[in-house]
């Protein structure tokens, strides 16, 4: 019966006459199954952007079926929810006219940006969304259609303009050149898989809870509580400084007879912005002299300038005679100049024989700037020797003796030492680097043992090489446009010999980030250390130059490791900042090894770069001569030239108050 139901059924069917569609149909994909049953594994990979690329990539996308059996039910059940129907209809219907079509079939975005990479044989691991949206757009003839070029014509513009943050944060330069949202969970150009987390490392921010808020109020209460502690303790070291300056300037008063009397020829130095010799001349030391008739200020002595070495030093004292600020112009001429910063050179005094012959002068040029310290190292190492010898019997304030030089700031600051909580073991001091220094905010962390090696001339760390460059940035390019947007400096904390061993992509992907922060020609000033020594590169991305700079007069190719890491972040750099994918071949990446002074030991090499630092921003060049700068050219730095970086290293840590009693 049931036969002949059907039979009845069949015969009253009207008949179908239609043209039916035809469809790809299910794809069995008997091969997975067989292994599935075998339990067979495949191996897949996924790229940076945490999406499924390789051999097994377009295979495991073209099956349908269970692998694993708990997440497949779930999917099921999500996918038969009426919520999801209905955006699932929306999201269709949106796509089914596509102002910009995509072209490339079931290739996918990951496995296209995969075939690109293979194909152009790039170093790097991703392409901006950008660039793999337009390629996703290409037809098979190759050709782009205006519309689509306009587009990636306008990313490229905007990602000049708008830093990585503001990216990340609010909106990606292809949304903003679609004028589309940023919808979460996704990346517009990355295609499935890729999310914010997984593009830029870490969620995009999203609005503090209650409790949250509550947190940041009480942190910061905590914080004001601290900050009029700290204002108290300020108040006291004020008085404490009040009146050692007190008793430092009746000292200095008194130190007038320690002067050969009559006129010697010395050296002067000025105490602000930093420490430095800035001009040469006669110290004038006789009883009751006049400086234009007038008596001389207390604490100052009357000082004939010949030589000028800083050319944008201010005179101690304006003279209001002639109306003169400036050293330069003072040249010829008398100047009052304190007591303890003139320095006796080691030559003989001369006494004039009478007023009416006037001053006798030698004729003397103007020098270089790289005679920023006279001579005299045996001297300096005798003082530095004595007062380690007997340093807590030493005053704040010590008299220079004769053609020694004195380093005031460094005794200042070992006494404020052993009069503090830091003469304990283990005693630290936090410095805040802001985010314009390194590319991120960070806490450097200062230890009595990194002020020991200071004031010992022992080998330094990274603490107190981050402590000068913290220096450099304030003293040097805060408040100036031009050398803030020339020089950028790389954290030693975060690429170093050991991190490079061991986080080799942690550290190449900081490298590009700081790189891909330069709008112009940037010089990336990188101390560098081996594990035992200091040395220094200052990288220019944009050019591909490496300006190599190793005071043990060493090769690059002694540092494997360090070079690979440049080479192919500058790859990276480039590849992420070409206009067009693929790209032509550029040249190659240029090193050059830079004739430098060398050190005769084996401690000076963190000095030596805290200095070459100096001197490149000094010089304020992109390009570093290959026999150094002319200015600074000399075979070895002396001490002195040593002891005004550690002396410059002291008297930032006193101005921003680090050690207090």
């Amino acid at each position: 019966m049931a036969s002949d139901q059907e039979n009845s059924q069949d015969a009253n069917a009207p008949d179908d006459t239609s043209e039916k569609e035809i469809t790809r149909g299910i794809t069995i994909m008997k091969s997975i199954i067989r292994d599935r049953d075998k339990a067979v594994t495949y191996n897949v990979n996924w790229n940076a952007d945490n999406q499924l690329i390789g051999s097994n990539a377009a295979k495991l996308a073209s099956y349908i079926g269970t692998l694993v059996q708990e997440e497949w039910v779930a999917f099921v059940a999500q996918r038969r929810d009426e919520n999801f129907k209905k955006v699932s209809a929306t999201n269709r219907e949106r796509a089914s006219n596509p102002t910009y079509a995509y072209k490339k079939g079931r290739l996918g975005y990951a496995r296209l940006e995969e075939k690109i990479l293979d194909e152009t044989k790039s170093d790097a691991t991703s392409l901006p969304p950008h660039v793999l949206w337009k390629e996703a757009r290409v037809g098979k003839d190759g050709t782009v259609r205006d519309d689509v070029q306009h587009i990636y014509d306008e990313c490229e513009t905007l990602s000049q303009s708008i830093s990585t943050t503001e990216d990340q944060e609010n909106r990606s330069v292809l949304s903003r050149a679609l004028n589309v949202p940023e919808y979460p969970g996704r990346v517009t150009g990355k295609g499935h898989g890729c999310t914010p987390t997984s593009l830029y490392k870490n969620p995009r921010r999203r609005n503090p809870s209650n409790q949250e808020v509550m947190e940041t109020l009480q942190a910061l209460q905590a914080q004001v509580l601290q900050l009029q502690k700290d204002n108290e303790r300020y108040r006291c070291m004020e008085k404490c400084s009040s009146q050692l300056k007190e008793t430092s300037e009746k000292a200095s008063i008194n130190c007038q007879n320690k002067f050969p009397e009559g006129i010697s020829s010395c050296q002067l130095y000025l105490s602000s912005p930093t420490y430095r010799l800035v001009g040469k001349g006669k110290v004038h030391n006789t009883s009751g002299d006049l400086l234009h008739h007038r008596p001389l200020p207390d604490g100052h002595l009357k000082v004939s300038v010949d030589v000028v070495l800083d050319k944008d030093a201010l005179l101690p004292i304006p003279d209001i005679v002639s109306e003169t600020t400036l050293l330069r112009d003072a040249i010829g001429s008398f100047v009052a100049w304190p007591l303890d910063l003139i320095f006796i050179d080691d030559e003989t005094p001369t006494k004039p024989a009478s007023k009416d012959k006037g001053i006798l002068r030698h004729n003397e040029s103007v020098a270089s700037q790289k005679e920023v310290f006279a001579q005299g190292s045996q001297q300096l190492s005798q003082k530095i020797g004595s007062r380690q010898k007997n340093k807590r019997d030493l005053p704040v304030t010590s008299l220079p003796k004769k053609g020694a030089f004195v380093p005031r700031y460094q005794i200042s600051l070992e006494t404020l030492v052993d009069s503090s909580d830091m003469a304990t073991a283990g005693a630290i001091r936090l410095l805040d680097m802001e985010e314009d220094i390194f590319g991120y905010s960070c806490t450097e962390t200062i230890g009595k043992e990194d002020l020991e090696h200071i004031f010992r001339h022992q080998e330094l760390g990274v603490g107190v090489i981050h402590t000068y460059i913290r220096f450099l940035y304030d003293n040097f390019m805060r408040g100036n446009d031009q050398l803030s947007n020339r020089f950028r400096f790389v954290s030693s904390s975060l690429v170093n010999k050991a991190l490079i061993c061991r986080e080799p992509d942690s550290c190449r992907e900081y490298l590009v980030k700081r790189f891909m922060a330069s709008s112009t020609n940037n010089l990336y000033l990188w101390p560098y250390n081996s594990g035992c020594h200091w040395l220094l590169l200052a990288i220019d991305p944009l050019k591909e130059v490496v300006y190599f700079l190793n005071s043990i007069d060493g090769e690059w190719t002694n540092y494997p490791d360090m070079k690979q890491l440049v080479d192919t972040s500058i790859k990276v750099f480039r590849s992420q900042r070409q206009a067009r994918v693929p790209r032509t071949k550029s040249s190659n990446i240029t090193w050059i090894k830079v004739q430098c002074p060398l050190q005769r030991n084996g401690i000076d090499c963190g000095y030596f770069v805290m200095r070459f630092m100096r001197e490149i921003i000094n010089m304020n060049q992109i390009e570093i001569p290959i026999t150094y700068f002319d200015e600074y050219k000399c075979a070895h730095y002396t001490r002195l030239q040593l002891e005004q970086i550690k002396e410059e290293l002291c008297q930032y840590f006193i101005e921003k108050r680090l050690i207090s009693i």
